[in-house]
């Protein structure tokens, strides 16, 4: 094995965890200056390790921490506090509201092709199936915005769910109405307040004209919600199993769980190969994984991984090739 083989592998454990925890606190929050975030970041896990060292309690509110969320801009570092806001999370396996008649707002063909091609990329949309995806469809109503127009408000109580088609869009915080963040002919927002039943925690006004499409908040609750929340539920039971992870937030793991996409391998399949460029992390959520190294008498396991297990994160918090490959034992789902 040649010496930058062993580099790559040999990367101490503590290094590796907090890279990984900057790292995906990074890809979440998606900040626009690294540097900066950076200096934030570290500066603040200093002091939470100072602080640590005298109590055990956790942040007493949620924008002491780094969190982020995830279609919405990052907010909570400029709001007011409320405290009880996340507390009346919206679950959807416990809503016995009526859910009435189905909403549909017919299209044209154009239309209905134009709204699957803003959805497509959309991480709340990923978890439905082909029929709750058609529902979507049918239920969101397009919006025609003119520049100045403001879309949502700080402060009000949420209506709608938006999905932009085209347009550019600032949002904004707090009295003195810093600008956080700018969609620029793609993304979404208003889920925060459907979501969590919160007041809208930002202002967007349209930069220019527009179009959106809206999506009433019955419908984004019945449909998006119970299908998504399913999903995080099961994905953050698996996230809470990795022991490098139990640093992150509540939020930031709702989050990181949203962003999972589910894949299967079958037994013998090569999951990630050495020297390939890295594409993503994987977390085992059934199965066993056997993580091989090229040597010159062949390829060498030296770990198996199991449910729980991770595997894949060297090389994206390193930004450089696989530094392993990885197979599939038996039958494996990962996300």
């Amino acid at each position: 094995m040649s010496s930058q083989q062993k580099h790559r592998i040999q990367v101490p454990d503590g290094l590796r965890d907090v890279l990984l925890e900057f790292s995906i606190a990074y890809l979440l929050e998606q900040p626009g200056d690294v540097i900066d975030y950076a200096v934030t970041f570290f500066t603040k896990l200093q002091e939470d390790r100072k602080t640590t060292m005298h109590t055990s309690a956790e942040p007493t509110s949620p924008d002491e921490s780094i969190m982020s969320h995830d279609e919405e801009p990052l907010v909570n570092r400029y709001a007011s506090r409320r405290k009880s806001v996340f507390a009346e999370t919206y679950d959807p396996e416990n809503d016995d509201e009526d859910e009435g008649a189905r909403a549909i707002f017919p299209k044209t063909d154009e239309q209905r092709a134009r709204l699957c091609d803003s959805v497509k990329n959309i991480l709340l949309f990923r978890s439905l199936d082909k029929e709750q995806m058609n529902e979507v469809l049918d239920a969101m109503f397009e919006k025609i915005v003119q520049a100045k127009d403001y879309i949502i408000k700080q402060g009000d109580d949420g209506d709608n769910f938006y999905v932009i088609e085209s347009g550019t869009y600032y949002a904004y915080v707090g009295e003195e109405q810093k600008h956080i963040h700018t969609y620029d002919n793609r993304g979404s927002f208003g889920e925060l307040a459907l979501l969590y039943n919160m007041p809208r925690a930002a202002t967007i006004q349209a930069e220019t004209d527009g179009k959106l499409w809206a999506m009433d908040r019955q419908t984004f609750r019945r449909i998006l919600l119970k299908s998504a929340f399913r999903k995080r539920k099961m994905y953050e039971a698996l996230l809470d199993s990795v022991p490098m992870l139990k640093t992150l937030q509540n939020y930031e793991r709702m989050n990181l769980a949203d962003a999972l996409i589910p894949q299967t391998y079958a037994k013998g399949d090569r999951i990630i190969k050495q020297g390939d460029a890295a594409d993503g992390m994987y977390f085992i959520e059934d199965g066993k994984v056997s993580i091989r190294i090229q040597q010159d008498a062949g390829e060498v396991e030296i770990s198996n991984l199991g449910k729980g297990g991770y595997f894949g994160e060297l090389a994206l918090v390193t930004h450089r090739p696989r530094a392993a490959s990885a197979y599939a034992v038996d039958n494996v789902k990962v996300a």
